[in-house]
């Protein structure tokens, strides 16, 4: 059946509403095939209008240009057929048609100069500025590198005076900016750009493509935050458009240019028709052009093996790409020269494709799916063998972290090496743990028989107690134990018989409290014994003698302190002092005695420091840090966090650095301090990902930057870390509570971006988890948020159900205000020729006792019923002013617009003179109401 103009006009507009892409357009291709059969010249040229624009704002630019010359063709024809704003509407989109001939290399230069020149004659025939006139010829001048002729017209444009022809203000504050950027003025883009990122001016393509433009801009003038928001802001603007692939494009070189490779080849995977969508050949040389620097970059680092997204039917390294997109790329720029007689925009498809990354890195807070591509190093000199051996023992006997890279160096240099050193060798690589536990035991017992040979007794047997603390980090805990006590005997013997130094020995000691730690830990969580349950041996966490653990510990750690104490001042011995005053906060913090914990850890902390190893003083001041935020003395936890950070930022690796930036976000978060959080989240963030824990507490370190970022208004980055976070959560490794307050908090950041479906999925999503809870106030507060945002998004049915699910949520848990509210909502939703008027009086009737909210339900109930029974409202509306007389004076205010709204119902039935009566006694008590003074007027004229 032939669709009436009507339906052809409603239609459109919901076909307009719809994603771009080729779905669009080929429901526009059909709807114009619609507008033929209704056989009326406006319906072809509104649907011309409608398949013109589709075309625009998709990858088919190119097909643009046979429904325009047809409405010029129509226009020229019989211009009567065009209402003022069909008329409007062709002399606008003539700038769209000369800016997309620049894009097609098909299409002669001269062929883009006389339309220039058709679109002037035009314009002025119209009585347009020509402003529009030379901002395009601006286009083409820059286009093909005439610079006089660009400065020139730039300059007219500027001059002309603005008028409905012109582009909106955001389009041209874009392309000043852009020419000020490529004269090298990043300073004065930015300038140019500052009223449309401060959502000044605005239009359906701004300000993505302006936030896309400016990253680099930025990144070049080391406002690297501000470039950081642009792109968590923008890439959310542009990622569901498919017209904006020159924006993307940008987004991807910064990418590529920031050391955030994995997160460009993100972006590459979300597209891969832009690989091949021929539509738009300029914009297809800038995401090729791309693509090539960002596979460069992967070679660079030694990545050129990998997989990457790339054109559809084959699959791609990142060499084999990177190869691909130059020679495409290229080949698209030879067209453009040949075409404009310069060789300008393979001069600048080659300086883009050549580009020297800016920074290193640059944190963004979003994790890419998919390996992070590893930083290159810059070598360091190699040492000579013996120098390297050297290094590592002047190490060693300073306790400095880096002894353990010294001696793998040494272990890896292939050097003939005595018995003492194979030892020492095989001692640290022990202690690194980096292949096992299993592996540690086997090389420190290969120690120990080194030390031996090498007649060092106090060694070997010090490197045994490591082996069973080693056994104890593998689970075999009573072995483990029994173990370090012979190593403890034996040392303390040896150093007796002055066979065994201070160290060797404080260091056996401090081996059995490592093993008492461990198993004061297991005995926590209830581990099964070593031989199972029903076995008939001790449990791994309760010691052959029947002795508390903690007891047991705190022994080990007074022995450990009476030896040291009398060798206090070698550094050597005073390390194992300030760890046992470490073990002593623990031991606290397992009685709950947080002062006493605190106070041990911060001992600890000032001993290492006395001994001049401030490295090991950060896991003491993390765990002061820890106690004091629960404390509440957020003055200590801050002090605390910032020195663990300090001191352990040069030896903490990644995974270290990931939990100190996270404490102190954390302490920072508590004082309210959100955006200093938010910057140590983010950093903690990033190492989590170079440790490759993003999973873990990488996702933990997401979420909490979200949140803070959200609380600092920065609504469109926590919207892109929360969004980006989501798939790394889940209840069973993270907890229904995280996952719920991510879901929650990402609802608020879509709902304050006016996304209102996409908040509601979000809130119901969340209140999906919180159903099971056993307290339902979050469920409540879920499910009504999720109906509120149904409502803004014009979903009524949805919402209605929503408010309804909502109610019950409320009336179960007896908050009868929340509860009346969702049945006045849904009242509204229902209408006045609906059940709204039952659902009012549900409303009125839940109020029990509840004199201002049965006040309010009323006076809903009247403006509801107002335009349909007049009679009706007026009954509500003074039962209303009862209700609010009967609540007393603190409600005068509301009593005396009750009274008022009833004096307006008066008025609509026609009844003068109680409408003045209801005028005159608000005045009486509100003299300067002009309400009630224009009621009163209305009422007596």
């Amino acid at each position: 059946m032939t669709l009436t103009f009507q339906a052809l006009r409603e239609a459109m507009r919901d076909n307009a509403q719809q994603p771009e892409g080729p779905a669009r357009n080929a429901r526009a291709e059909q709807l114009l095939a619609e507008a033929e059969l209704i056989g009326e010249p406006p319906a072809v040229i509104e649907a011309l209008g409608h398949q013109l624009q589709a075309y625009n704002y998709s990858s088919e630019k190119a097909k643009m240009f046979v429904p325009f010359s047809r409405l010029l063709r129509m226009w020229d024809d019989d211009p009567s057929a065009f209402d003022a704003y069909e008329t409007h509407s062709l002399h606008w989109v003539f700038k769209w048609v000369s800016s997309g001939m620049l894009d097609q290399p098909h299409i002669p230069l001269a062929s883009i100069e006389k339309w220039l020149g058709e679109m002037e004659h035009r314009y002025r025939l119209a009585g347009h500025s020509e402003r529009a006139v030379r901002q395009g010829e601006f286009r083409v001048a820059r286009h093909i590198g005439d610079r006089e002729r660009a400065e020139r017209a730039y300059a007219a444009w500027l001059a002309a005076e603005r008028d409905r022809m012109a582009d909106c203000h955001a389009c041209e504050l874009h392309g000043q900016g852009a020419w000020s950027a490529e004269l090298g003025d990043d300073e004065q883009a930015l300038r140019t750009w500052a009223p449309v990122l401060a959502g000044e001016h605005s239009c359906a393509h701004e300000p993505h493509a302006i936030l896309a433009s400016s990253l680099l801009p930025l990144v070049r003038l080391g406002r690297v935050d501000e470039a950081r928001a642009h792109h968590l802001r923008g890439y959310r603007l542009v990622r569901p458009m498919e017209s904006m692939r020159g924006s993307v494009a940008q987004h991807i070189e910064f990418c590529a240019l920031t050391g955030n490779e994995a997160r460009g080849l993100e972006i590459l995977a979300e597209r891969p028709a832009y690989f091949t969508d021929g539509g738009d050949p300029d914009s297809l040389a800038d995401f090729l052009a791309v693509t090539a620097l960002l596979m460069d970059r992967m070679v660079a680092l030694g990545l050129g093996g990998q997989s990457v997204p790339g054109p559809a039917g084959s699959s791609w390294t990142a060499a084999e790409l990177a190869g691909h997109a130059r020679v495409e790329a290229l080949a698209i720029a030879r067209r453009f020269d040949e075409r404009n007689g310069t060789g300008r925009v393979g001069e600048l498809v080659r300086d883009r494709m050549d580009s020297r990354p800016l920074l290193d890195r640059l944190p963004l807070g979003v994790r890419a799916a998919g390996p992070v591509p590893a930083r290159a190093r810059v070598p360091e000199p190699v040492a000579e063998p013996r120098d390297l051996l050297a290094e590592a023992r002047l190490l060693s006997a300073a306790r400095n972290p880096a002894a353990r890279e010294a001696w793998a160096a040494v272990g890896a240099a292939g050097l003939e090496l005595d018995a003492l050193a194979r030892a020492e060798v095989d001692d640290h690589r022990a202690m690194a743990m980096e292949d096992g536990p299993a592996e540690s035991v086997r090389l420190f017992h290969r120690a120990a028989e080194g030390y031996e040979a090498a007649g060092d007794r106090g060694e070997a047997e010090a490197a045994r107690a490591r082996a069973a603390y080693a056994h104890a980090s593998d689970g075999r805990l009573a072995e483990a134990t029994s173990a370090v006590e012979e190593s403890v005997a034996r040392l303390l013997a040896l150093h007796a018989e002055g066979a065994a130094t201070p160290r060797q020995t404080a260091g056996g000691l401090l081996s059995r409290v490592r093993v008492g730690l461990l198993r004061l830990h297991d005995e926590e969580g209830g581990a099964a014994g070593d031989g199972g349950p029903g076995a008939g041996g001790p449990a791994r966490g309760e010691p052959a003698d029947g002795a508390d653990p903690a007891d047991r510990l705190a022994r080990a750690v007074d022995e450990l302190v009476a030896f040291a104490v009398p060798y206090g001042d070698d550094p050597a011995v005073a390390d194992r002092v300030a760890e046992a005053e470490a073990t002593r906060g623990d031991l606290a913090a397992h009685r709950g005695d947080a002062e006493e914990a605190a106070r041990r850890y911060a001992y600890a902390a000032e001993l290492y420091h006395r001994a001049g190893m401030p490295w090991y003083a950060v896991e003491p001041e993390a765990r002061l840090a820890r106690i004091a935020l629960h404390q509440g003395d957020l003055e200590t936890a801050e002090r605390a966090a910032r020195a663990a950070l300090d001191h352990g930022v040069e030896h903490a690796g990644a995974g270290g650095q990931t939990r100190l930036r996270l404490r102190l976000a954390e302490v920072l978060g508590a004082a309210g301090r959100f955006d200093e959080a938010a910057a140590h989240a983010l950093e903690a963030a990033h190492w989590a990902d170079e440790a490759g824990e993003s999973q873990g507490i990488g996702a933990y370190a997401r979420h909490q930057l979200g949140g803070w970022l959200l609380r600092e208004s920065r609504v469109a980055e926590a919207a892109a870390i929360l969004e980006s976070v989501l798939p790394d959560l889940s209840v069973e490794e993270h907890g229904d509570g995280m996952v719920v307050q991510t879901l929650w908090w990402l609802g608020d950041c879509l709902a304050a971006l006016d996304e209102p479906r996409s908040a509601a999925e979000q809130w119901l999503r969340a209140a999906e988890l919180a159903m099971a809870w056993p307290e339902q106030h979050d469920h409540a507060m879920l499910a009504n948020l999720a109906a509120q945002a149904l409502l803004r998004a014009e979903l009524r049915p949805e919402a209605a159900a929503a408010y309804e699910r909502a109610g019950e949520l409320w009336s179960a848990l007896g908050d009868t205000a929340a509860y009346v509210r969702t049945l006045r909502v849904r009242a509204w939703i229902a209408g006045a020729d609906g059940d709204g008027r039952a659902l009012m009086d549900a409303a009125a009737e839940a109020c029990g006792a509840d004199l201002a909210e049965r006040g309010e339900t009323y006076v809903q109930a009247a403006e509801l019923l107002g335009d349909t029974d007049a009679a009706v409202a007026l009954s509500y509306a003074t039962r209303a002013a009862a209700a609010f007389t009967e609540a007393g004076p603190d409600l005068r205010d509301r009593r005396t617009a009750a009274e008022l709204l009833t004096g307006w119902l008066h008025l609509r039935l026609e009844d003068r003179t109680a409408a003045a009566a209801a005028a005159r006694a608000v005045l009486a008590e509100h003299a300067d109401s002009e309400e009630a003074a224009e009621l009163l007027s209305r009422a007596t004229a």
